[in-house]
């Protein structure tokens, strides 16, 4: 992988770790709570979406550096990563 590529990839490791602390610290462990707290609900399900994101903007970044046609759907981007043994 070429050193930019890399460097992008880390960069959203990063921010995928920080959406992963941010729902481990906020979600709490009485579903009740989560049930009840609008705002809790509100930081997990948007780090949530982030963490999905950021994971498929990965393959789709690491596709892009391989000969084989990009993915047409968030799911094909892990299909093919999966296929292509990355």
């Amino acid at each position: 992988m070429p050193t930019s590529s890399r460097e992008v990839v880390e960069q959203k490791l990063e921010s995928l770790r920080r959406c992963l602390s941010r729902i481990e610290t906020k979600c709490p462990t009485d579903p009740g709570q989560l049930e009840s707290d609008f705002d809790l609900q509100d930081i997990v399900s948007l780090n949530l979406s982030r963490a999905v994101q950021l994971c498929v903007d990965m393959g789709a970044h690491l596709i892009a550096g391989m000969n084989i046609p990009p993915p047409d759907t968030m799911g094909q981007t892990f299909d093919i990563l999966a296929c292509e043994g990355s």
